[in-house]
């Protein structure tokens, strides 16, 4: 029986899926602050307690959490669209999604049950992409496809939406840089509905109703590699999104396919350059799923702590005193530097450190950057 299989009644109450979503929607709260915050605390429920304390030692007398009321507004609106909520550690939960560096707790899911399917490969591409780019682009998803992967992609214009059209008979997956109800670029509103119509899915980790900003694609684009064992990229100019896409795939330890260009294309520029960086040229569908030869591996199992760990006395010692959080911050300043080097020089535990860190990150003191280091803002 698989991991999946066994651990299929592994599911969030109600009233902790209403405390996730007001934990995850309240002041300073990204995805890594958030399994701190539960690891520390054993739920979430807790945790909002707790919240107002633990900002106050961190030097913010005054923290906005996120109300019942707008919680269970959000709720409702979900099921008014016809979407869901689905948490990390649930069983359809993208797998691959769960073992990234914070990874969402909830994602704002719309469609058929198709996430669970480890099988997953994005194609992403220039927005603008010749008539060329989105043929090739419709190949590699319909082949795909076909072998039994499911096509990831961002709905964006171009290869994207060549890609989704290709692979809406098998199933594919769209990633929403605003809430899961704020289609982007609107006039895809009938590739959705196909996307949806033929079992497919989309998903967001934003608010209901967010209209997506700039910084929000990036943001995306870590979802789009996340879900995938692979990216292939077709036609990616030198500074596209494309290329944050691929970049956070080398970050999550995914592998990264590339389609060679036209030198005098300015669209094959970035994808031209991954390949002479080390990402494998890929030509044809055969190739990709020779590369993705050695990680179709048999069903991750789920693993319960992924939920809430529940209340552990080990994890409830004496809070850090203020000497030792006088010496956190003092140690450290605007420039980033590395979380582990930080436990090494406080000569404290190493939860203690990390306790401190969580008071400064929800007063919003705290910056944390790729690379597990952190810097403190001078506010």
């Amino acid at each position: 029986m698989s991991g999946a299989q066994h651990n299929k009644n592994i599911r969030l109450s109600e009233a902790q899926r209403l405390a996730w979503l007001r934990l995850i929607r309240s002041e300073n709260i990204g995805p890594r602050t958030f399994r701190d915050l539960l690891d520390h605390t054993g739920s979430a429920e807790r945790a909002l307690d707790m919240l107002p304390e633990l900002s106050n030692r961190g030097g913010k007398k005054r923290y906005r959490l996120c109300r019942k009321e707008d919680a269970e507004a959000e709720l409702a609106a979900h099921e008014k669209w016809g979407a869901r909520l689905v948490a990390l550690g649930e069983p359809d939960y993208p797998p691959h999604l769960r073992h990234i560096d914070g990874p969402p707790p909830l994602l704002s899911v719309l469609g058929g049950a198709n996430l669970s399917r480890e099988k997953t490969v994005a194609i992403v591409g220039a927005r603008n992409a010749s008539l060329s780019g989105r043929k090739i682009a419709g190949q590699f998803a319909a082949g795909l496809s076909e072998q039994g992967f499911m096509i990831a992609s961002g709905l964006a214009r171009g290869i994207d939406a060549a890609a989704h059209a290709a692979s809406l008979k098998h199933g594919t997956l769209a990633v929403f840089a605003g809430g899961i109800n704020i289609l982007y670029p609107p006039d895809h509103d009938r590739l959705l509905a196909e996307i949806l119509d033929n079992g497919g899915s989309a998903i967001s980790e934003m608010p209901f109703g967010w209209k997506p900003r700039g910084r929000d694609f990036p943001r995306r684009n870590r979802l789009i590699s996340g879900v995938s064992l692979g990216v292939v990229v077709i036609e990616a100019a030198k500074a596209s999104g494309s290329l944050h896409t691929a970049r956070y795939a080398l970050e999550q330890n995914r592998d990264i396919y590339a389609v060679p260009g036209s030198p005098l294309d300015p669209r094959s520029e970035g994808a031209n350059g991954l390949i002479r960086q080390g990402a494998t040229l890929v030509t044809c569908v055969e190739d990709v799923i020779e590369g993705l030869g050695g990680r179709l591996e048999p069903t991750l199992p789920l693993d319960g702590h992924f939920l809430e760990p529940g209340p552990n006395p080990a994890m409830q010692p004496p809070e850090p005193g203020s000497r030792l959080r006088e010496e956190i911050i003092s140690a450290l300043g605007p420039t980033p530097i590395d979380l582990d080097e930080l436990i090494r020089f406080s000569g404290a535990e190493a939860r203690d450190v990390h306790v401190i860190l969580l008071e400064l990150e929800l007063a919003g003191r705290l910056e944390r950057h790729r690379g597990n280091q952190v810097s403190l803002l001078m506010v």
